[in-house]
């Protein structure tokens, strides 16, 4: 008996097998067909309720198998897997595009907008019309057959194509270790560290220690490791991930992505896919974008500048470096924030005990919203890492299941993000919480010590959390409007958000003690992560906006534009034009950034990437109220959980967030605090 094809609450993963997920997806695929059949052959006349609610609740059980299918892929993914992928996403396409490309269908729902304006429909109600409507219209339900088949084709090898390039990734990454056998190849590593390696070294049977190219492994090497040779080792591996002209080399399908992007787009009555994606976003077109990131440049870059000056001035005078070098940024930006604030990792991370971090961001989130956290052992897991809770309000409800994996494997990508296995909404007059899902790939325990975290670590798990909230606290009828189903500029804010905590006394005494002595974090450390808060802050900027601008140019140039930026399909040379205004560090030539840039490629992220910038402005903009009503003010997180993150996609996100703040977000906010304003 197929378990995804049953009924079932949380999802049955000990009952799951690989070959159960072909099947079931195929047969969900049929019933939700026929679902759309039974709404396009209604004799009654089409309305809101027997057309647009009725789609709305098409394929319940389908997204659910697919949902858990797709995060096992990102999380605890194998060869089998991957293979099982290969097929299924190309037919979720040609499912998609069936659907989307229904004239019946869309005749129906064409007719049910047309008389919008005298259906007394609630906000939601219009909203989700408005939704249904462009669902169709911008994915080519007004095309002639001939380009419907053309968007079909086109669908169908991008599915696969994104799929190919995140398998090349995570191959690259899983296939490099750096394998040291010399003690004195360690210098400068915290022991933590060398631990951590030792034990990696033992898991893979062998001799010394073992780096990788996992993030709690790559990024403490990379800072502390005093030999530079060993760290340009690991950071030209990290940096040609994609690029090593081999069977994983992801340079062609990054060329042949947005190729098809931009056909599609053209094929939609589009000038760039960027075009075609912010006509549904906060900022509107590639033309706002552009001018938002150049603003931004303006005020960062001679920061930046001067701060690289003062970095490379500091390399000379302590080891006589003469020119920075990538690998040489992290070593030395740790080595001056020690000079500088007395502060480095080594001495947080004991405070930071994943577990304590974990009750701590619980804590905040209980204060703020009146959320209770119980971990329970009766919910089926995927691996035994993960964490599982029920999540409650003070009336002792339900609010949402929660699940939390934290650690790097074999089979998990890196990174860190929030996902669903079941969105929120309100049926048949019952409220049907979420079930929502947080992966990241943070330091493992050793033999000797818990997961101890990095500060940067800390602000991972609060983003990420923030995310969760959104999803959690959803409260809308319609799944699609549900929870971070917003504009992808909007998203970020609530995640962005929660990391301001992390730097407020008031914060850290929740949960900072040491791990050993059960000590409070002391008030000067405190102070010196505050202080700290904006160190070099010029050229993260920099580099955050160095990807925005990659990202619009891939996506948004006209065809002529980028048949010159190319030169002859080069995907080195398209970049290196691109950074010329953003780069500070001499260029690596066996590194490319676009063949492991998975948020664009992979992910969701295409002609998107600047919304991480563009949400920093809206959550320093909210946060200002925060701090002026106070950090745990009740009143003020209410009008936040109202709101922004109850409300989901029900409305325009710029009303929403007029309504919590009272005006329009002020970017000097974000600049203000950034210490970018002079």
């Amino acid at each position: 008996m197929n378990p995804l094809l049953q009924p079932y609450n949380t999802a049955p993963f000990s009952k799951i097998e690989n070959a159960h997920f072909l099947p079931a997806i195929s047969k969900l695929i049929e019933e939700t067909k026929e679902e759309i059949t039974a709404i396009t052959s209604n004799p009654e006349a089409p309305t809101f309720k027997n057309t647009v609610e009725a789609l709305e609740n098409t394929g319940e059980q389908l997204d659910r198998a697919t949902s858990i299918f797709f995060n096992l892929n990102s999380a605890e993914t194998n060869d089998e897997i991957q293979k099982i992928a290969q097929e299924v996403s190309p037919m979720l396409t040609e499912f998609s595009n069936d659907m989307l490309l229904n004239e019946a269908l869309f005749e129906r729902i064409k007719t049910v907008y047309n008389q919008k304006t005298t259906l007394n429909l609630s906000e939601e109600q219009q909203m989700l019309l408005e939704k249904k409507y462009k669902a169709f219209s911008r994915n080519g339900a007004n095309l002639s057959e001939e380009k419907k088949k053309e968007l079909r084709k086109i669908d169908a090898e991008l599915a696969k194509l994104k799929l190919t390039f995140g398998e090349n990734v995570l191959a690259e990454t899983n296939k490099f270790e750096l394998h040291i056998t010399a003690k004195k190849d360690l210098s400068g590593l915290p022991d933590g560290v060398v631990e951590a390696a030792a034990q990696t070294a033992e898991e893979k049977g062998k001799e010394g220690w073992v780096f990788t190219l996992d993030y709690p492994s790559y990024v403490p090497f990379l800072t502390y490791a005093a030999n530079r040779e060993l760290r340009k080792k690991m950071a030209i591996a990290f940096g040609a991930k994609g690029f090593n002209k081999d069977e994983l080399d992801n340079q062609q399908n990054v060329l042949k992505i947005v190729t098809l992007r931009h056909e599609r787009a053209n094929l939609l009555g589009y000038e760039s896919h960027a075009h075609f994606v912010l006509e549904e976003r906060m900022a509107e077109t590639p033309e706002k974008v552009q001018s938002f990131l150049n603003e931004l440049l303006a005020k960062a870059k001679p920061a930046a500048q001067k701060e690289f000056n003062t970095l490379t001035a500091f390399a000379m005078e302590l080891d006589g470096i003469e020119f920075l070098e990538k690998w040489d940024g992290a070593y030395y930006s740790e080595k001056l924030k020690q000079k500088l604030f007395n502060l480095d990792d080594e001495k947080l991370k004991p405070y930071f005990e994943l577990k304590n971090v974990i009750n701590g961001v619980f804590t905040v989130a209980e204060k703020l919203y009146g959320l209770h956290f119980e971990e329970v052992q009766n919910i089926d897991k995927y691996h035994a890492d993960v964490k599982t809770y029920e999540v409650k309000d003070t009336q002792g409800e339900l609010v949402s299941i929660f699940y939390a994996d934290f650690h790097p494997r074999a089979g998990k990508r890196n990174g860190a993000w929030m996902t669903s296995y079941k969105p929120q909404q309100i049926k048949e007059g019952k409220n049907d919480r979420p079930h929502i899902s947080i992966v990241c790939n943070f330091t493992k325990p050793t033999t000797s010590k818990p997961s101890l975290l990095t500060f940067n670590e800390v602000t991972t798990l609060f983003h990420e959390f923030g995310h969760a909230l959104h999803g959690m606290l959803a409260n809308t009828k319609y799944p699609s409007l549900s929870g971070t189903s917003v504009y992808w500029d909007f998203v970020e804010l609530p995640s962005q958000i929660l990391e301001n905590w992390c730097y407020e006394k008031e914060t850290l005494e929740l949960f900072a003690t040491h791990y050993q002595t059960g000590e409070i974090i002391p008030m000067e450390y405190v102070e010196r992560i505050k202080e700290s808060a904006t160190f070099l802050e010029g050229m993260a900027t920099l580099r955050q906006l160095s990807f925005g601008i990659l990202d619009m140019t891939w996506h948004g140039f006209s065809a002529a534009q980028k048949t010159n930026l190319l030169k002859d399909q080069n995907v080195k040379a398209f970049e290196a034009a691109v950074f010329k205004d953003t780069q500070l560090y001499p260029d690596v030539k066996e590194n490319c950034m676009s063949t492991s840039f998975s948020h664009i490629f992979q992910g969701g992220y295409s002609a998107g990437y600047y919304s991480y910038k563009w949400a920093e402005v809206l959550d320093a903009d909210a946060f200002a109220v925060f701090k002026k009503e106070g950090i745990f003010n009740k009143k003020v997180a209410s009008k936040f959980k109202e709101f922004v993150l109850s409300q989901g996609g029900t409305m325009d996100p710029m009303e929403l967030y007029v309504k919590f703040r009272g005006q329009k977000p002020d970017p000097e906010a974000l600049l203000k605090r950034a210490g970018l304003l002079t």
